[in-house]
């Protein structure tokens, strides 16, 4: 399918929860498409609709041997364990940081076709459901870090290359919004 540009940090679209997918049809097979290019160009391991500039709940993963996709996703947390470790979003390029995730959950949502799916795996699995679904609530990583850690990866994030005082360009998305404002 499209290779997509990546909204990066500071572009509103990351910061707003996306709305759940109503209609299962060629077009939602195409945003995942899309999202699925646009993850393996970038090399990443998870990739939400809010960071192509798509305000659905939908993310693509390709964590160790599990990819695919999830659509309307809930996840729980398996147990009381977590883990910490490094973490890095394709909105915030270049920089990642030692985040807290619960050490195993279970996801549940929908297939592109609307049949049900349940995934658990690997904890690089979990940590990417985790991650993904964060988005999909205009939630980033960042937010999950201690005070300390957040302070200096916001003082990293200001300092990178990409990054920008001004406004960021809001770019229109190709996918349809099935109705909804964007």
């Amino acid at each position: 399918m499209t290779v997509q540009p990546v909204r990066l940090f500071g572009d509103p679209v990351l910061r707003s929860p996306a709305v759940e997918v109503t209609t299962f049809d060629a077009e939602l097979r195409k945003l995942v498409a899309d999202l699925t290019d646009t993850m393996h160009d970038e090399g990443g391991a998870g990739l939400a609709a809010p960071q192509i500039g798509v305000g659905l709940r939908v993310f693509t993963y390709d964590c160790d041997e599990f990819s695919g996709h999830l659509i309307n996703p809930t996840f729980d947390a398996v147990g009381d364990e977590d883990q910490v470790g490094p973490e890095g979003c394709l909105s915030i390029p270049g920089l990642s940081w030692d985040c807290r995730r619960h050490l195993h959950v279970v996801a549940r949502g929908w297939d592109m076709h609307g049949e049900p799916v349940t995934i658990e795996g690997s904890q690089l699995l979990a940590r990417c459901i985790q991650h993904e679904t964060d988005h999909l609530d205009g939630v980033l990583f960042v937010d999950r870090l201690d005070a300390e850690t957040r302070k200096l990866a916001m003082a990293e994030i200001r300092a990178a290359e990409w990054f920008s005082e001004r406004e960021p360009v809001v770019k229109v998305s190709p996918h349809p919004m099935f109705g909804r404002a964007r």
